[in-house]
Formats: C-alpha cells, structure tokens, sequence
C-alpha cells in the first residue's frame, strides 16, 4: 500500500490548510478582539467585509477556479438581498427560511444563466452577464408594485436563533462571520475535490478536460450556480445587517468592485478572496486622513497591487511560505493493467467504418477504414497533412464525423461527445501537450483516475492510482511539483501518466515521441515495449519510423486523407506507395 504524506502536496486542498487555518483563527481573534468595543460606523464596515467576502468567494469559484468570467455577481446579492427583506417584510417570513430561499433562487437563478451562456465564452460570455446585471438592476428599480423601486425596503429585522437574539451589532457580526468562515472553508474543501478539480481542468484546457472524461458544460454550469448561491448568501446576510436596501446599492459597478477584490487578493484563493474585500473594504479608512487625496491615493494602491501582484496578496503570501519539500511515499502498488498478461486476439477493440471528415471542400480524412485488435499496437503513419491527427480527433470526439462509423467493443460511438467515449474506455494524448499547468503533477494525473467508469472510488484509491501511474512513468519523486516546472519530455510523460491513470480501453497516442532528443525517444521505445502484453491496446502516430517498427504490430497508412497500405510492419513500408508517399517517388531496388 501507498504510504502517503499528501498534507505536503501543494494545491490539493490539503499544503495550504495549515495557513488557512492560521489565517482564520487571526481572523477569528480580531474579530473577538473588536466585538465588544465596535459600535455602529465601525460595526457596519465590519459587517460590509463580511457579507462581500462571502459573495467574492463565489467569484474565486466561477472565475479563479473554473476560468469563466461573469460580471454579474453583484445582480446575485441583489436578488439575495431582496429574498430576505421582502420575504421579512412583506410576507412575514422569518429571517433564515428568507436566506434558505435567498440561496436556493439564487443557485438556480446561477444555472439557468449558466446553461443559457456557457455555450459562449471569453468576452461574449462577459457581455451577457454584463446584460443579466442590467436587466436586473432595471427589474429592482422599476417593478415598483413588488420591489418598492427605487425607494427601496427599510425595517428589515435582524433574526432569533432557538430564542437567542441576533439583533445587536456585535451578535449579527458574529452570524455573518460564521457564516464567512463555513463558506471559506467550503471553497477550499472544493478546490481539493473531485468536482474542483475538474473544474481548474476546465480553466486550463477545455478539450483536454473533455477527453480527460469531464463533462465540460456541465462542470461550467455547477460553478456558475454554485457561485451565484454564495452571492445570494452575502446578499441576504447584508440586507440584514444593514436594514435598509435599495437598488442603486447592486448596480453593474458594484460588480466591478467584487470582482476588483477577488483579483486583488488572489482570485484562485477563498482566502485571498477574504484579504481582497478586507483591504478594498478597510483601506478607504485608513486613508481618510489624508483627506481631498485619499481617493487617489486609494486607487493609486490599488492598481500598484494588482500590477505588482498578478496573483494577489494570498498569492505572494503563500508562495513565499508553502513548502516546496518533496513528498515521501512507500511502495507504491503497481497499476491494474500491469498485472495482467493478456495476449493479443483477433477480436477488434476499435473498428473504423468509412470515415469521413470534410472541412467545406478539404477532405481531411475520406473513407478511412480500419480494425484495432485487442492486445495490440497499431500504427498510423502517413506525410504531414495526410490526415493522421484529424482521423484521431474524430475518433475521440473533438471533432464530428462528415460520414462513417465509429464502434468501441462493438458499441457505437459515432455521435458520442468527448467525455462520453472516455467514460468508455478511450483515452488519448495530445502532438501538442495539453496539461493542467494551474496544477501539480499529481493533481494532473489523478483528473485522469477520476475518469468516469474507471473501477475507481474515493480520493484514497484514485490518489493511490495515480502515484502508481507516475511511477510506472519514472515521474513519482515529481509528484509535488507544479507541472509547468518539467522539461518537455517529462511533461510528455504526465500526459501519458493521466491516460494510462484511467486504466483505458485503448489508448490514442498523438506522435508521443515528437520534441524529444535521441535518449527520451528510447525511454519512449521501451516504455510502450511494457505496455505490450498487458491487455492495453494502443494506436499510435508517429514519424519516427524507427520507433514505429520497434513497438507497432500493425500499420495504416494514410495520404492525402485516405487509407493507402494497412498490414504488418514489414510489409507495409516496403510498399510502393508508402514509399512513393514518403519520398515522392518509388523506390529504385536496382539502384
């Protein structure tokens, strides 16, 4: 068994619990400390802080860990806010079946948009948030028979909990403080897990996180409810601490400040979330003596900050504390795959149909056909833009065939999505590397464990999984290490670690030798040389013909998108036609 020390592994939730926990338990005492002397100006400014972190820590959700911006998170307070004093006010609700309310309409209110936008991205998806906190602002000003318009609710009452009063300054601080510290501690949980894994997959590679077994939209479209249920959150607490509300308090600009303080703390930290809205928050205070110049010197602090800063405070602060000691395991249990001695069969794992893929008039790939038998190594070789690629992309779902079928153990994938012909056993690496560079190494390989339909349950056998995967590939004593801090080769390697992770079918290797020197090329060799024989099947593209005839068992052979020789190695680079395909003309045996 793995004898693990994961609480030293940077960015799975649990390197840096030690200085969340320090951070919250200051927080904690700080708070304590100005409990009982705060009154009124200073209380609200207290209570301002901790409703906003709670909603920014939605944003560090959609935006630091899921990579989608939507600026439209101060439109959710609102809607919260307005759950909680209508619902007091004018139906005579209590105050947390309100918030209950506040957070479910909220999350749904999240999906919906999200499933309505998340087809588009970048600045689009900007622009139709920006749209919704303006429909929205417009809703609360001018629906005066129910929103009170532009005079807004007042009377809003604090609450009761089991006959405790909340209603004082201090008390009602102390509620919403709780409620920050749940909801930070609830990101970070997130962060750790299998879903915020997937989703920091989704913010730095959408098509590797498709073929990785994710389902993309849906991951996009949790986060976005998810975040939107944390604004909600925020909203409700803040229309109780301050009693009043009124639509000019949740305009687009609004926005821009929450926004403004989740980059400025560390937008990919619940943590610096809570730094960013204390500093925006408490900053203008401090500068209030400099009197007519504390504005611009306020703003001036702030740009300096995030330019300064790309990655926040918490970012600054965690690098220069978080350890960067490897992490110490025992043995570690070989993969499932390796313990197998299948010999290769006759029976096809992967059949090819007449497939076509047409981009207008270029006939990238036409009529291609092939089997793929169990056990074996088959490879596809051909002259640059002769298909190779493309044939891959359409197999595993990236693209949609023009004609032709696709069958994986006998099973029908033609119109499958990515993640769907993943979830079946089909797992692929990429001519161009497409890892997670927002993560370790580790955390790399375990998305590929997570795979749905791997016979893998529960964050212990996926971690032990993945170690497995990295040892198989020589890359265990890296497992803390972000990824980005490998050579080429070795991310080439993590690449094939994350695939071989989910214990696949078959396995699609998209030119795995292209960049690397003479030496990686051997390691390369003998490391598909193990596979062979352990039930795995491999399909293969290449332009290393030395590589190719060492390790392949069969070969395609495509020009100009069509299938030209298939056979066993031998015979097939002998053929005319490869040869002439090669080098442009056949081969003179006389000469």
């Amino acid at each position: 068994m793995t004898k693990s020390k994961t609480a030293a592994l940077p960015g799975t939730g649990q390197g840096s619990r030690n200085l969340l926990i320090a951070a919250l338990a200051i927080l904690a005492v700080a708070a304590i400390a100005f409990l009982a002397p705060a009154q009124g100006y200073y209380l609200n400014i207290m209570m301002q802080a901790a409703t906003y972190a709670i909603a920014v820590a939605g944003i560090v959700i959609v935006l630091g860990y899921c990579g989608q911006l939507a600026l439209c998170q101060a439109a959710f307070l609102g809607i919260g806010a307005y759950c909680v004093a209508l619902g007091t006010v004018s139906y005579q609700l209590p105050f947390f079946v309100g918030l209950a309310i506040a957070v479910v309409v909220t999350g749904i209110g999240g999906i919906f948009l999200g499933f309505a936008s998340l087809r588009l991205g970048g600045h689009y998806l900007a622009m139709v948030t920006i749209g919704f906190q303006q429909i929205v602002t417009l809703v609360l000003t001018n629906w005066i028979s129910f929103t009170r318009g532009p005079d807004g609710v007042s009377g809003i009452p604090r609450p009761t909990l089991f006959g405790f009063d909340l209603s004082g300054g201090s008390t009602y601080l102390a509620l919403c403080l709780i409620f920050l510290i749940a909801v930070t501690l609830f990101a970070l949980e997130l962060k750790g897990s299998r879903l915020g894994r997937a989703m920091q997959a989704v913010r730095d590679n959408e098509i590797a996180a498709a073929t990785c077994g994710i389902n993309v939209f849906r991951t996009k479209t949790v986060a976005f409810g998810i975040s939107a249920a944390l604004g909600g959150l925020g909203g409700g607490l803040f229309a109780g601490a301050f009693s009043y509300i009124s639509p000019d308090q949740f305009t687009f600009n609004e926005s821009i400040v929450l926004l403004t303080m989740a980059l400025l703390g560390g937008v990919q930290s619940p943590i610096g979330a809570l730094l960013g809205t204390v500093l925006l928050v408490v900053l203008p205070e401090w500068l209030r003596f400099l009197r007519q110049a504390y504005l611009a010197v306020y703003g001036a602090a702030v740009i300096a900050i995030m330019v300064f800063l790309p990655r926040g405070v918490w970012g600054l602060i965690s690098e220069r504390f978080a350890s960067r000691t490897p992490a110490e395991f025992g043995p570690v249990t070989p993969l499932p795959l390796l313990s197998q001695q299948v010999p290769g069969t006759s029976d096809a794992v992967l059949e090819v149909d007449g497939l076509a893929k047409h981009f207008g008039g270029l006939k990238a790939v036409d009529g291609v056909s092939l089997k793929v038998r169990r056990g074996s190594v088959h490879a596809l070789i051909g002259p640059n833009g002769s298909g190779k690629t493309t044939f891959l992309n359409v197999v595993s779902g990236l693209y949609t065939a023009t004609a032709g079928r696709i069958r994986l153990a006998g099973d029908d994938i033609t119109n499958l999505p990515p993640h769907e012909r993943t979830r079946r056993g089909l797992c692929r690496t990429y001519q161009n590397i497409r890892i997670f560079r927002g993560l370790t190494v580790l955390e790399n390989v375990m998305i590929g464990a997570e795979r749905p339909g791997n016979d893998v349950s529960g964050p212990r056998p996926t971690l032990e999984r993945a170690l497995a995967a990295l040892d198989f590939v020589g890359l265990s004593k890296t497992a803390h290490l972000p990824v980005g801090d490998l050579s080429y080769g070795h991310q080439r390697y993590v690449e094939i670690a994350r695939a071989l992770a989910g214990s696949p079918e078959i396995l699609l290797l998209d030119e795995p030798a292209a960049g690397l020197n003479l030496t990686e090329k051997q390691d390369m060799a003998k490391l598909l040389q193990r596979l062979r024989g352990h039930g795995l099947t491999i399909v293969i593209i290449d332009h290393d013909m030395k590589l190719i005839e060492r390790v392949a068992d069969q070969i395609t052979v495509l020009n100009f998108g069509r299938g030209i020789a298939d056979g066993e190695p031998k015979t097939v680079l002998s053929h005319p036609e490869v040869i002439a395909a090669y080098l442009g003309e056949p081969r003179n045996e006389a000469a």
